[in-house]
């Protein structure tokens, strides 16, 4: 997970930023916005940001000033209304320039690029487990990925849980998590089903993956997720009578 900070001498980019970055809890973690950048530099100087999406045109301090003077401290998202910028923000290594209006979907590409850099898959769990039965006997699935014709294959073994984010899931692996334009709805058709259990409104969950059942959170590879009230009884009963 990343923690980012938002910069810019405008409040509404500022709340719209915050409002994109809180749909994302799995991906970024907003660590602080403001609308001074000598407060911002303060806080990427102390260390407590990854990601700083920043705005160019502000007073006392404009970002490519602030580019300047952050140095290699964390990654940068650029925000401008104002294109002519971009060459002088690639020219001081910035992760992405976003121009305003900023849609969600152009945010959420941004933001998978910057994971690339900051955050690259490491392997953090056991080797996966062998491959699991599918009903139309295939043991994967094909996500799109950022860019046109690229898909990534992706093994139901090796899916610890997901996360549906409105139009787009989050789907966990050993050491990765893929963003992919797909509704969680669609995503839990393909999947074979148990092992992989709607436990929320907004997970699914695999039963190879689940470590502990403690009450109403579910403990799956690293991460702790809430048992819907909906979906409590289907899934005690499940467990308790499995086959």
């Amino acid at each position: 997970m990343l923690r980012c900070i938002a910069i810019d001498d405008e409040a509404y980019a500022i709340r719209l930023l915050a409002s994109y970055i809180q749909k994302l809890p799995t991906l970024l973690a907003l660590a602080g916005t403001t609308t001074d950048p000598l407060e911002a530099l303060r806080w990427v100087q102390e260390g407590r940001a990854d990601l700083v999406f920043l705005d160019i045109q502000m007073p006392e301090l404009t970002g490519l000033q602030f580019l300047k003077i952050c140095g290699n401290r964390c990654k940068v998202v650029l925000t401008t209304a104002y294109p002519e910028y971009a060459l002088d923000g690639y020219e001081h290594d910035v992760v992405d320039y976003l121009l305003k209006p900023i849609s969600f979907d152009r945010f959420l590409r941004a933001v998978q690029k910057a994971q690339a850099l900051v955050a690259p898959p490491v392997a953090l769990w056991p080797p996966a487990l062998p491959a699991l039965p599918a009903s139309a006997g295939l043991d994967y699935l094909f996500v799109k990925g950022e860019s046109k014709n690229k898909y990534l294959k992706l093994n139901y073994a090796d899916i610890l849980y997901v996360q549906g984010l409105k139009n787009y899931v989050s789907i966990m692996l050993p050491g990765q998590r893929v963003v992919t334009y797909l509704t969680l709805r669609e995503l839990e058709a393909q999947l074979p089903q148990p092992p992989f259990v709607r436990v929320h409104k907004s997970f699914i969950i695999s039963l190879h993956h689940l470590r502990l059942v403690d009450g109403n959170t579910l403990h799956v590879g690293p991460e702790r997720i809430a048992l819907g009230e909906t979906y409590r009884d289907d899934f005690f009963r499940l467990i308790r009578e499995p086959g």
